[in-house]
């Protein structure tokens, strides 16, 4: 009897601690996931980077608690094919998507191929519950569509941009809009069906996220927070121009606003995470998708040479933070350069999501490199190429070989000495050049050509880069 007592004692004592987990989260091993992207943000513009007439105190919670990467790129420096290089892992230039696509809801082909997969599916097998926030810009016919490429949850648009004010969204049918611009009108889709709103687009979007994790704070998630500010149009609310007043650019009050907002958003989704006691057990990456256009927006990417599109530092070396309170260090700044790639290998190998082996991921886990467990670098090279332009980065260590453009000479710069990329060295270090160049085209015989036509070939766009010099051409 006394020994029925003592099972039956236990099994009390189990349920009691299963309630508690209950409670206070699940109970898993594998993390959450949170990747909060914006969009065109500067490499200068959040503290971390030390921006100093902009506060983001809660961006900057991400870093200050866990890691700020200072040297880290993604795989393209504008929007779209950047974007299809996070979701899948691997370099866009691997697959064909070389450039932003054309709002086409009618072309199947005009998006990420249906060949490659993506985080949300691989992760979706192993139980997670995916959903995607805010701007999608990787294919706006229905085979493209989120809901059709593992996610579970769609809060957001299909193009590249969007405005903010919801008075001026007033196209309901997203398969309506017969271009870019006219896709920045539409409704916002709450999954397939449009929803008219009655916020500020940052703000909506803040308030889906929030609403995303308290709806599967019972499972592991995967959250992809797709913030499409401080993207054009340059718009915010009075509400955040009024923290700004001592900014004298009118372009640059209005992107402080726009970003502003990101940074309040950010809090409300770190707070619900604390309030769910999720906080613990789940990994946040803070990025943005490529450096910041500064003649368009007013952002920052000093003392970084370049800006959005460009090949040099300003076009693909991003503000890049992460934060896990249960295994990451607390205030680290790691030097050696990372990629936005390395996200989904670092989530794959946590969760034991299986890659498709015959399209092996480019990126690393990035866990035992933080931890200090390896100290080599996590990557041989960083690559980047811009096909319509020919112009092409490798770096490897401290070393970066550059085409700046098509026809151009290879230039090589020391970026531990010269972040700004100011001096040539090509002529003084030839070896170094050479072994650079090597990699690069050993790299490029591996890739393909762009599947699709881009924004760059309508006519409206041709026309403005015949006004550009041939070094700013192709952005």
């Amino acid at each position: 009897m006394q020994f029925l007592i003592a099972i039956l004692s236990f099994s009390n004592l189990l349920l009691a601690i299963s309630t508690d987990a209950s409670a206070h989260g699940h109970d898993q091993t594998a993390p959450n996931l949170i990747v909060i992207m914006t969009d065109d943000l500067g490499y200068a513009d959040v503290g971390f980077n030390g921006c100093t007439d902009i506060p983001t105190p809660h961006i900057d919670s991400i870093a200050n608690a866990g890691v700020k990467f200072t040297n880290a790129y993604v795989s393209y420096s504008v929007c779209g094919p950047s974007r299809a290089g996070f979701i899948t892992g691997r370099y866009p230039q691997r697959f064909g998507f070389e450039r932003n696509p054309q709002y086409l809801p009618n072309d199947p082909n005009m998006g990420l191929p249906l060949s490659e997969t993506t985080m949300a599916e691989a992760l979706g097998k192993t139980g997670y519950r995916c959903g995607v926030v805010g701007k999608w810009h990787l294919g706006a016919n229905q085979k493209h569509h989120p809901l059709n490429r593992g996610f579970h949850e769609f809060f957001g648009h299909l193009g590249g941009g969007h405005r903010y004010l919801p008075e001026e969204l007033t196209l309901e049918d997203s398969a309506a809009a017969r271009n870019e611009n006219e896709s920045y009108r539409t409704l916002i889709l709450n999954g397939r069906t449009p929803v008219k709103t009655t916020k500020y687009l940052t703000d909506e979007f803040s308030d889906a996220a929030v609403r995303f994790v308290e709806k599967n704070k019972e499972q592991p998630f995967f959250l992809f927070l797709s913030y499409n500010a401080p993207h054009l149009p340059l718009q915010a609310t009075p509400k955040y121009l009024e923290r700004f007043k001592g900014i004298k650019n009118p372009k640059r009050r209005t992107y402080a606003a726009m970003v502003s907002a990101v940074d309040d958003g950010v809090g409300k989704l770190l707070e619900t995470l604390k309030t769910n006691h999720l906080e613990q057990n789940t990994l946040i990456f803070f990025l943005s998708d490529n450096g910041g256009p500064t003649p368009k927006n007013a952002s920052q990417n000093n003392p970084l040479r370049g800006n959005k599109g460009d090949v040099w530092e300003g076009g693909f070396r991003v503000p890049f933070a992460a934060r896990w309170p249960a295994k990451f260090p607390n205030g680290v700044v790691y030097d050696l350069p990372v990629s936005s790639l390395d996200i989904f290998a670092t989530i794959a190998s946590l969760s034991g999501a299986t890659p498709d082996e015959q399209r092996p991921l480019d990126g690393v886990n990035l866990v035992p490199y933080v931890r200090g467990e390896i100290k080599t670098p996590p990557h041989h090279a960083i690559y980047l190429r811009k096909f319509d332009q020919q112009r092409y980065a490798v770096r490897r260590g401290d070393y970066k070989q550059v085409v700046p453009f098509k026809g151009g000479k290879s230039q090589l710069y020391n970026l531990k000495n010269d972040v700004g990329e100011s001096k040539n060295l090509a002529l003084r270090e030839p070896e170094v050049l050479a072994e650079l160049e090597a990699l690069r085209k050993k790299w490029s015989a591996e890739l393909i050509d762009p599947i699709f036509l881009g924004l760059i070939h309508l006519p409206s766009f041709q026309k403005k880069q015949n006004r550009k010099t041939p070094e700013k051409a192709g952005k």
